[in-house]
């Protein structure tokens, strides 16, 4: 239970403390006196948005003695968890908020992420306010409280069929991203597929453009060794294909010419021998360089081929990627791509059939989910109409009516049992909650046959029977009996204190009918100045809570018929709570 709540510097609330208790506690006091300002306080420290709480100062500080039993082993758990020491079952919880927006957290005295007092929350408190009945009125509202009611194993099929349901719109949306892109797809896949037939038809290997690049080089510097080794060796030798003598056969050419006459003068004796010794010379020249050209390694021909293999690359180079890696990097990409642009009739006969086993599926699960609500919509119905009675409703009665959803109003419409029906992700039902007033009206959804007080007595019956079923140890009402007045506001008491006994139940009321039920009366007063100061919230007992309630009867605290009537109000009520 919620122990102690301690607020500073919230809306008109200075500083206040409210000491709570066990069973219904009722927060009455002046409008504008800051009662709504509670369950904003209770929505901050179980991490509710701060932007929603008026700050009256710079920071507002809000600050929780949550004493946990050994029944919330979940919500202990969980504290422990976030660090709290728990000592005799005492949780500490704060939360501050700066002017700026900026906000700390703080569990069991440890700094916490505001999260974590968001889980707390779920956990330990369920706030229930005129806005929630808003909600009600709403058709996904509805569907979600009798889903919440179904129970676990309904919860189950819940997530199976919702699974089902994400799956299928997976698939249906592949497909008919296959079918209206074909076109993009297939003209990209073509381009792809020539690419790819360019580049396996050269056969480019890893490393192959430098091995080339090397063995060409070779190549090139003996084939020019060999040019000019066999030039010298044809301007030496001569050519044998033309007839024309080299320079040795010129040299003993003119060599002989003077050896004929050479004996008649020294002098051409002495040119005769020196021409005879460069015929010599170059004839053994001729002879080595001939030599070397027969020893000389020289493959024209592959340096042809390896020109050509370059100048295949280089082809490649120039459409897919500058370098030899980036055009294996582009083929490699290029046939992943082509995986997923498989537009193939294969592929989507494929996932048509596998789009039609999920819809089937899809509809099983809607029907089991159909037949789980129907079954939960008859138990909902009669136990909020049995709750009604009791809150000054005796013939009224509330039915939770689910009929298929009708075709085309989902999105995607499934096979449910024997007809076709609009699938969303919460089912192929429509759901909505039918108030009949009295037997001879006739059933009305709540937006349209509910009054203001009606509609605060369904949905307290409501909460009454959730609270049937399990939740949160602290129930929080903001003014839920708005509308109401009379004996239907004592019905609504007595209701809340019935909650009490298995609840601690906290209600902020405007209805003296309703604030006699309490079991700790807290009022919260305004000074002269306007502002809540720290005695701002207080408790009242006996004779000063007569005099409340005589205010919030007659608006005379001080008058002596109002606080008779307001005592006689305290002891009827004491009684249907004995």
């Amino acid at each position: 239970m919620l122990d102690e709540l301690r607020i500073q510097n919230l809306g008109v609330i200075a500083d206040a403390t409210l000491p709570l208790a066990p069973g219904l506690t009722c927060i009455t006091g002046e409008t504008g006196a800051g009662k709504t300002m509670v369950v904003a306080g209770l929505g901050l420290l179980f991490g509710g948005r701060a932007s929603r709480a008026p700050l009256g100062k710079d920071k507002a500080l809000v600050e929780g003695r949550f004493m946990v039993g050994e029944g919330a082993l979940e919500l202990r758990e969980r504290a422990i968890e976030a660090g709290a020491e728990l000592e005799d079952g005492e949780l500490l919880l704060s939360r501050s908020v700066s002017a700026e927006g900026r906000s700390r957290a703080w569990v069991g005295g440890r700094a916490a992420p505001v999260g974590v007092l968001s889980e707390l929350g779920e956990l330990a408190i369920s706030v229930h306010g005129q806005s929630d009945q808003m909600r009600l009125l709403q058709p996904a509202e509805q569907r979600a409280a009798l889903d919440r009611f179904a129970g676990a194993d309904h919860g189950k099929i819940l997530e199976a069929y919702r699974a089902a349901y994400l799956e299928l719109g997976a698939c249906t949306a592949e497909l008919s991203r296959l079918r209206t892109s074909a076109r993009e797809m297939a003209r990209e896949a073509d381009m792809l597929r020539l690419g790819l037939d360019e580049i396996n038809a050269v056969e480019p290997r890893e490393g192959e453009d430098a091995e080339l690049a090397e063995e060409a080089r070779r190549l090139q510097n003996a084939e020019s060794l060999r040019l000019a080794a066999a030039t010298a060796h044809t301007a030496l030798n001569g050519d044998p294909t033309t007839g024309d003598g080299g320079a040795a056969d010129t040299v003993g050419v003119a060599a002989r010419a003077l050896e004929h006459d050479a004996a008649d003068d020294p002098k051409l004796a002495e040119f005769a021998e020196r021409l005879s010794e460069a015929g010599a010379l170059l004839s053994e020249a001729a002879v080595d360089l001939s030599r070397y050209l027969d020893e000389l390694e020289a493959d024209p021909t592959r340096l042809e081929e390896i020109y050509g293999r370059q100048a295949a690359l280089k082809s490649l180079y120039r459409k897919y990627a500058e370098d030899l890696p980036g055009v294996l990097a582009w083929a490699e990409n290029a046939g992943k791509r082509l995986g997923e642009l498989d537009v193939s009739d294969e592929r989507v006969s494929e996932l048509e059939t596998r789009c039609t086993e999920l819809s089937a599926r899809a509809g099983e699960l809607a029907a089991q989910l159909r037949a789980s609500r129907l079954a939960a919509a008859e138990r909902f119905s009669e136990a909020v109409s049995s709750e009604l009675k009791g809150l000054a409703m005796p013939h009224a009665a509330v039915t939770a009516s689910v009929v298929p959803r009708p075709a085309g109003r989902g999105g995607v419409d499934l096979v449910v049992e024997t007809g076709v029906s609009g699938a969303s992700e919460d089912g192929a039902d429509e759901v909505e909650l039918l108030l009949r007033p009295h037997p001879g009206a006739a059933p009305a959804g709540l937006h349209k046959g509910a009054s203001g007080g009606e509609l605060s007595r369904v949905m307290l019956a409501i909460e009454v029977v959730f609270a049937e079923i399990g939740g949160p140890p602290v129930l929080v009402f903001d003014e839920v009996d708005a509308g109401v007045g009379g004996r239907a506001a004592v019905e609504i008491g007595r209701c809340l204190a019935k909650l009490a006994r298995r609840y601690q139940v906290l209600v902020v009321t405007h209805l003296p009918q309703v604030a006699a039920f309490a079991d700790r009366h807290l009022v919260v007063s305004k000074d002269t100045s306007g502002a809540v100061t720290v005695s701002g919230v207080r408790v009242v007992d006996d004779a000063e809570r007569a005099r409340e309630l005589a205010r919030m009867l007659a608006g005379m605290p001080d008058s002596h018929l109002g606080v008779a009537h307001a005592e006689e109000l305290l002891a009827e009520a004491a009684k249907m709570k004995a």
